[in-house]
């Protein structure tokens, strides 16, 4: 069995017959939920963010890309609900992801945007065609064609084409934007933050705010961006994180889908190494595996690599690690023992807080999927909970920053005297070179004996260089 990796085009896994988890009664509960018009969806990379928005274009656009939604939801669980079904190709959808409007600055990224637009508008030009659209319109259409709007025209563009959508088509629009939040991270890391901010703030604000020509927009990212106010006015959005049950199961496997994935692969008898390396992930009350960890096990006959933890360099989580007080240290130290640590989680993520603020730096390590809570529970207008890493590909991966730590001061060739003297029992020549680490990295060893030995041990037995 071959599980489908890469692809975020839910047409081309039907079409090519690729095996794949049937989560189309997520169109049913995203139809239900008819008292919210905005759902957004915070989720870790790769947990099937993007093919889920993929679904959902397929399902509601009669075409997209030029090519019939006819049959793509044949013989899959939505097509048994003959009342869904009804809702089939029946709307115009715009979709649209982020993820490339970013750069090293703001004039670049604001250039993406006009080019992500550009492709957008040419999709639907057919919206051109008789007398839909007035001239003053049709110039404006060009100008986003041409790549000649200013900043402004822009921020209005997504909300002008759900109004020639809809009165094209005669139907109210669907908006899916994916990635919504990666504009907002690349501008915190050079230095364009307020700009983009206010970019975005303009185009989610026109489109999502009292739209008459807006059936449901659903948007989904990675981190829950809110007092940055990207939805500054809005009070028809509901944000479902991974604190929230609700929508849980369609975000990575669950528990039952995970049986019948091992059956047909022939692992069941790595089940409990399977889920010791990649389960464990909760979204409220739901346990999820990692699919895109699961996906290529699953593929390489059951072999178990960190897979997702190599989908990113990582380097934020190790830098704001490294920079951490004492108090993040001894938390670290808890993690690597095998113990939660207490924190207050706000949902709502403040970039600037996360080097000053070691809940902050926790909430980004929660919702970006290193931690997982274990329990919460209200306090004031945040939750306290118990975090723990979700599984061991995520655990090896703090314990690979601390093996880092001793290297980048001792040395190649010191490290593995290190690691022969700890081996050996050589108390003098292991503590000789500990004496040379920074402060910052040996304040978590200040905890009780029992507890360093077997945090250094786990370090470096866990080192293979």
């Amino acid at each position: 069995m071959q599980l489908p990796i890469g692809y975020d085009n839910f047409s081309k896994i039907v079409e090519k017959n690729l095996n794949f988890v049937d989560k189309t009664l997520f169109i049913q509960e995203i139809l239900d939920d008819k008292a919210i018009e905005v759902l957004v969806f915070t989720r870790p990379r790769r947990f099937g963010k993007t093919l889920n928005l993929s679904m959902l274009q397929y399902f509601f656009a009669a075409h997209a890309y030029g090519r019939t939604t006819r049959g793509l939801f044949d013989g899959l669980k939505i097509a048994a609900l003959d009342s869904y079904m009804q809702h089939q190709g029946k709307y115009p959808v715009i979709f649209l992801t982020l993820k490339e409007v970013r750069d090293h600055g703001f004039s670049t990224a604001l250039e993406k945007l006009g080019e992500l637009m550009r492709r957008t508008y040419r999709e639907h030009s057919y919206v051109l065609e008789g007398n839909v659209l007035s001239s003053e319109e049709k110039v404006l259409y060009h100008a986003i064609l041409a790549k000649q709007a200013n900043q402004t025209d822009l921020e209005a563009s997504l909300y002008n084409l759900t109004e020639y959508l809809s009165r094209y088509t005669g139907q109210k629009t669907w908006v899916l934007i994916d990635e919504y939040d990666t504009p907002i991270q690349s501008a915190f890391l050079h230095g364009y933050f307020q700009e983009m901010v206010s970019l975005l703030r303009g185009l989610f604000g026109a489109v999502l705010k009292t739209n008459p020509y807006l059936e449901k927009a659903v948007i989904t990212g990675i981190l829950r961006i809110a007092k940055e106010n990207l939805f500054s006015g809005l009070n028809n959005v509901k944000v479902y994180t991974l604190l929230d049950s609700k929508y849980g199961e369609y975000f990575g496997f669950t528990e039952e889908e995970m049986k019948a994935l091992l059956i047909r692969a022939n692992l069941t008898e790595q089940a409990d190494a399977i889920r010791h390396w990649y389960n464990g992930y909760l979204a409220g009350n739901v346990v999820i595996y990692n699919p895109w960890s699961i996906a290529n096990c699953m593929n390489d006959n059951g072999a178990l690599c960190p897979y997702w933890v190599n989908t990113s360099s990582n380097d934020l989580v190790k830098h704001l690690l490294a920079r951490g007080d004492v108090a993040l240290k001894k938390n670290l130290a808890l993690l690597l023992a095998d113990k939660p640590i207490e924190a207050l989680i706000d949902e709502n993520m403040v970039f600037g807080d996360v080097e000053k603020d070691n809940n902050a730096l926790w909430n980004l390590l929660l919702f970006s999927g290193y931690l997982k809570a274990v329990t919460c529970e209200s306090f004031r207008s945040r939750m306290q909970c118990s975090l723990t890493p979700p599984n061991y590909e995520v655990k090896i991966l703090y314990e690979s920053i601390m093996q880092g730590w001793f290297l980048e001061t001792l040395g190649y060739d010191n490290y593995k005297n290190f690691l022969e003297s700890l081996t050996q029992g050589d108390v003098t020549t292991f503590t000789s070179p500990l004496a040379r680490l920074p402060t910052r990295y040996l304040q978590y060893f200040r905890c009780n004996g029992a507890s360093s030995r077997k945090i250094l041990s786990r370090v470096c037995v866990g080192f293979d260089g």
